[in-house]
């Protein structure tokens, strides 16, 4: 069984007002010390980790690229140094459209890393502005064009739906732009309000109307439909691929592969047990600087636990489950609602049914 190596770039030029992620802006002026603490934290693990071998790596955050591209290639390096990282390897790294340029994405393509995840979001500059992004559609489209020139062969674009203020046209534009510029792969999620963002503390206080779940199932529905009459395979609840391109690192977390995290706040998964880091910056620099691992706390599944998310993670990555391994009578229900399918002797669920995954899930859990 592979690994997975996660690593985690907490700045960002801006905070979005939607993000719940462990991201920062103004702490630019630390990265140079996050780079080395990132490869000091690399040796504290390498020991425990040596007999594991590594086929993917991502770097995600906050955005990666708002560091300097030489830093990004020398911390690639060191990684592989300090852990089996297999030479075939999917090396990720995210992106906002307005930190990446031809030459920084050549430079990064020549260090190893082997795919681009791009957070568009929309290619309406007034959903763009509900959800407080700083780029236009026109940076994405220069962007993505970059990447191209310099020899990217894998990208992804990211998408939210369910904004403020976007329509099942909208939406359907954006969609069609996506498909017109034909990347490898599409991630695209309904819009979630966090209560501790900027966005959940408008919306509870009335300024903001909440996302419209009937409009947003509208609106997977449609991407369901125009992503895969554009032969992108739809191998996750939210994530569509064109044939060999599925994301190999994301697949491990979903098919409970062991992952090592590095960086403020990461999460790390191995043998039943999992922990996290500590999320301040700071606070993970003094740390790691003091030669510690900067771990912030720990759990372990209990079985009942480990049944559920098992049920829910081969539901979401449309694996499905075993069909004698599921009570008949409830199964039936599930099939006559149209919210589940046979395929090869599983049941798994519908596009339908994957809207409401949680209420199939606990069901079929036996919770």
């Amino acid at each position: 069984m592979t690994a997975g190596l996660y690593v985690h770039v907490p700045f960002c030029l801006t905070r979005c007002g939607y993000c719940d992620f462990n991201a920062y802006a103004g702490l630019g002026d630390l990265a140079p010390r996050y780079v080395r603490a990132l490869e000091a934290e690399a040796a504290l693990w390498a020991g425990e980790w040596r007999d594991e071998r590594f086929a993917s790596v991502f770097l995600g955050g906050g955005t990666p690229t708002t560091l300097k591209a030489a830093d990004l290639a020398g911390l690639l390096v060191r990684l592989r140094d300090r852990f089996d990282v297999t030479p075939d390897a999917e090396v990720t790294i995210e992106a906002n459209p307005d930190t990446v340029d031809e030459a920084k994405l050549s430079a990064l393509l020549e260090a190893g890393y082997t795919r681009l995840s791009m957070g568009a979001q929309s290619f309406d500059p007034l959903v763009l502005q509900s959800l407080e992004r700083v780029h236009s559609p026109g940076s994405v489209r220069r962007a993505y064009a970059n990447a191209r020139a310099a020899g990217c062969a894998n990208v992804n674009l990211d998408l939210i739906y369910g904004a403020s203020g976007e329509t099942l046209a909208s939406w359907r534009r954006t969609l069609e732009e996506t498909i017109a510029l034909g990347p490898e792969h599409v991630s695209a999620y309904a819009l979630t309000i966090e209560p501790a963002t900027p966005l959940g503390r408008k919306v509870q206080a009335g300024l903001v109307p909440p996302p419209d779940p009937d409009l947003q199932a509208d609106m997977f529905g449609l991407a369901c439909e125009l992503l895969g009459d554009a032969g992108h395979e739809h191998y996750e609840v939210s994530n569509w691929s064109k044939p060999g391109f599925a994301c190999r690192h994301n697949l491990g977390y979903w098919e409970r592969r062991p992952y090592l995290g590095l960086g403020a706040g990461a999460h790390s998964c191995r043998g039943g047990r999992r922990w996290w880091n500590v999320r301040p910056p700071r606070e993970y620099l003094d740390a790691v600087e003091d030669d510690t691992r900067p771990i912030g706390g720990e759990e372990r599944l209990m079985a009942q636990d480990e049944r559920l998310e098992e049920v829910f993670l081969k539901l979401r990555i449309l694996e499905g489950l075993p069909t004698e391994s599921v009570d008949a009578d409830t199964a039936s229900t599930f099939l006559d609602e149209g919210l589940l399918a046979h395929r090869n002797g599983h049941l798994v669920p519908t596009e339908r049914g994957m809207l409401l995954l949680n209420e199939l899930v606990l069901a079929l859990a036996g919770e």
